[in-house]
């Protein structure tokens, strides 16, 4: 298919390494993306064309395993997905290729800002709040999954399900729960209480936390 890229008038390309079937149940496979990057390098070298950037993607979860991937494949840049929805702070590492321990009150502070945004954008009256907060509560329900680095032995793979673990303060521990009822204790922190009856679900179901029991 790469070769005939160029005749569509593709100008640029995003390639998983993974397909839909698969989800979450196997790794990235980088080995098929980079065979794309050089049969598409060809392809366009040999009829003399502009190259077309090729953007790979899949379980980038570190800053060092996007720039080993950025090296060993020849893609033009990497989209991150799940990695960011967990770790948001990702790309600062990237940038300052650098592992960031970040803090609880610093994550606290990110989740604020979240609000703030929510609230700017979708207004401060009730379905403004609403919609904030169930926003939010769906980004609690991954950032939950992160590890802190203070406390690993060595940085998981981003399919590793979080073990327990208590954090090295009571926020920490707060921001590790999979509960989904700690998810709105930590909204009503920025967005007042939640209604009576307000529950929350999240959309994906490979995080939600105990479905009989979760308020949601």
């Amino acid at each position: 298919m790469m070769p005939k890229l160029k005749q569509w008038g593709v100008s640029a390309v995003t390639i998983h390494g993974r397909t839909r079937q698969q989800r979450y149940t196997k790794l990235a496979d980088w080995s098929y993306i980079k065979s794309c990057v050089e049969a598409l390098r060809d392809s366009t070298e040999e009829e003399d064309m502009p190259p077309i950037p090729l953007f790979g993607g899949g379980d980038v979860y570190t800053q060092q395993g996007y720039w080993e991937q950025l090296e060993q494949t020849g893609v033009d840049g990497i989209m991150i997905g799940r990695g960011a929805l967990i770790k948001p702070w990702i790309f600062t590492e990237i940038q300052e290729r650098r592992d960031w321990d970040i803090s609880s009150r610093e994550r606290l502070e990110m989740i604020r800002k979240y609000a703030d945004y929510g609230l700017n954008h979708w207004g401060s009256d009730t379905l403004g709040v609403n919609t904030t907060r169930r926003f939010l509560c769906e980004a609690l329900s991954f950032q939950y999954r992160y590890i802190p680095l203070g406390i690993l032995e060595s940085v998981p793979r981003i399919n590793d399900r979080p073990p327990l673990f208590r954090g090295r303060d009571d926020l920490e521990t707060l921001l590790a729960s999979g509960d989904s009822r700690d998810w709105v204790k930590i909204s009503e922190m920025f967005l007042g209480r939640a209604p009576e009856g307000w529950t929350f679900t999240p959309k994906h179901k490979s995080n939600s936390y105990d479905p009989e029991e979760a308020n949601g």
